[in-house]
């Protein structure tokens, strides 16, 4: 009997409802980027169709996270500095940023974080898309946002579990759905229709030796980037607990301790100039809910 309750959770988180689609511009896009002959006018043109999408995305590349020196105030100028791959995981990311800022800030942060040390993590290590990686990472707890969502009760009754017993949170997942974040996240990204460049790191970044071959690198860096931003305290997305570090994704990224020093003082120095933009987001939404409650 329980078994069949647990499938029935697992049935509706697969078929979720109550998590928007991503825009249609993003498959539009993606065929876009893969064309030689596409200009930087069209694909400024496409996006500026859908004028609150275009607000998003210059929100996202004018923030702390980028850190341009100067404002970008056109699409064009945006596309012609960040490239259209960027673009597109930046449109990926200006899509979710809402989902998660109005969810739960303290995951957003973690999220954003996560991001932060995946982009520095794969331009270090090479890598030759590390804005895509960066998208992975900046997405991978979304199943997180889609369990509390769809099913508010089961939500509650794992943060239970986990404040009682101090388990993690996947532990109480399992416990409570038969199913963790991880693998919910990867149900949405293809509902989403995302390349499995993103779905594969966000279905295995606490297990990346299980990802495809192809892309065990971007989990391992996911992975990596998940823990050392819980271990710096920064988000935790009701979820407190620093994951086991997975020794396949350790022996894949190589690092040392002089390039871990590095890698941590560039990590903190991109988070202080991220917080602020958290903050921000924070302040909005508290002003947003104070202005809710005087109205009402």
């Amino acid at each position: 009997m329980l078994g069949d309750e647990k499938e029935k959770l697992r049935k509706s988180l697969r078929e979720i409802k109550n998590l928007p689609t991503l825009p249609g511009i993003v498959a539009k896009l993606s065929k876009m980027a893969e064309n030689p002959d596409t200009t930087t006018t069209q694909m400024g043109q496409l996006i500026g169709k859908d004028y609150v999408l275009a607000a998003k995305l210059l929100k996202l590349v004018n923030s702390a996270f980028y850190g341009f020196p100067q404002r970008i105030s056109s699409l064009s100028n945006a596309i012609i500095l960040l490239g259209f791959n960027v673009i597109k995981s930046l449109i990926i990311s200006a899509s979710i940023f809402e989902i998660m800022e109005d969810q739960d800030v303290e995951l957003w942060q973690h999220s954003l974080g996560c991001a932060v040390v995946c982009n520095v993590l794969a331009k270090r290590l090479g890598v030759s898309d590390p804005e895509e990686v960066s998208t992975a990472g900046l997405i991978h707890d979304i199943g997180k946002v889609a369990i509390k969502m769809e099913l508010p009760r089961q939500y509650a009754e794992i943060n239970a579990i986990v404040k009682e017993r101090q388990v993690a949170r996947r532990v109480a997942e399992m416990e409570v759905l038969g199913v963790d974040h991880a693998e919910v996240g990867a149900w949405l990204a293809k509902k989403w229709n995302l390349p499995d460049k993103l779905v594969e790191p966000v279905a295995h970044h606490h297990e990346p030796d299980q990802a495809a071959r192809a892309v065990k690198l971007a989990a391992a860096i996911v992975h990596f980037g998940d823990i050392m931003i819980r271990g710096l305290g920064y988000g935790h997305g009701e979820d407190v607990w620093v994951p086991t570090l997975n020794p396949h994704a350790w022996e894949l990224l190589k690092l040392t301790p002089p390039i871990l020093d590095e890698i941590l003082d560039e990590v903190e120095e991109k988070l202080w100039d991220v917080r602020g933009f958290t903050l921000d987001i924070k302040a909005e939404m508290e002003a947003a809910a104070s202005a809710d409650r005087s109205a009402s």
